[in-house]
């Protein structure tokens, strides 16, 4: 079981640089077994084109602590354990460093929800969260982003199911989902709907969807209302 799960992450992590979502090492992408609380993750600093199933690390979910595995883990761990303690559903966690999505974390703003695209797949904005202060930056910086992203999305309730997404202050994108696969799909999603709302924003600086639009499209593709697609 834990072979196949190294399986699905260690591809998943070469999807990031098929898709144009990363370059040199500016990436990962963990996935979970919930029955062993474990978590997979890529090594730190390895280049895609030399990494393999074998080099992925596994720690343990409730401590971080390493148990398979020759190489440092991504030093973003703390982060994603930090979201599937969190968010217990989840079965996948994408961080990248996408030039869209990244310039609205630079610029410490959310992701508006312009129009249907963003619509199907993100039910709402895509959230940024609070800055982290100067102690929370020099003592476990990585659990700290984590700490964050939890936090917004509870005191904002959000649900991670309907917006598997979040934008860190001046760093970048992190995804979720079922699985390591989907929460890259959700990455390259997310890197195509920043790039039309900055777009859209610099036509029409006033552009709002309706929010009965919004919630149609989502309805549409996800939950017990959806008919998109074949059933």
């Amino acid at each position: 079981m834990l072979n196949e799960l190294k399986q699905q992450v260690w591809q998943a992590n070469l999807d990031l640089v098929e898709t144009g979502l990363v370059i040199l090492t500016w990436g990962n992408v963990s996935g979970i077994d919930r029955d062993r609380g474990v978590v997979v993750i890529k090594p730190s600093g390895v280049p895609y084109d030399r990494l393999q199933p074998e080099d992925l690390v596994v720690v343990n979910l409730a401590d971080g602590k390493v148990l398979e595995g020759k190489l440092n883990p991504s030093s973003d761990t703390p982060t994603h354990l930090a979201l599937y303690r969190a968010f217990t559903e989840i079965g996948g966690v994408a961080h990248t460093h996408s030039p869209g999505a990244v310039a609205w974390a630079q610029a410490c703003r959310d992701i508006p929800c312009l129009g249907t695209t963003h619509a199907d797949h993100f039910a709402g904005p895509v959230p940024v969260t609070r800055k982290l202060s100067p102690a929370e930056i020099a003592e476990r910086y990585e659990e700290n982003t984590g700490v964050a992203i939890v936090e917004r999305f509870r005191s904002g309730n959000l649900d991670p199911a309907t917006v598997p997404a979040v934008l860190v202050p001046h760093h970048g994108p992190f995804t979720w989902g079922k699985s390591a696969a989907a929460a890259v799909e959700h990455a390259l999603i997310l890197e195509a709907v920043a790039g039309m709302a900055r777009k859209t924003l610099s036509l029409n600086p006033a552009a709002v969807i309706p929010e009965e639009l919004t919630a149609k499209h989502f309805r549409r593709k996800h939950g017990p209302e959806a008919y998109y697609g074949q059933q």
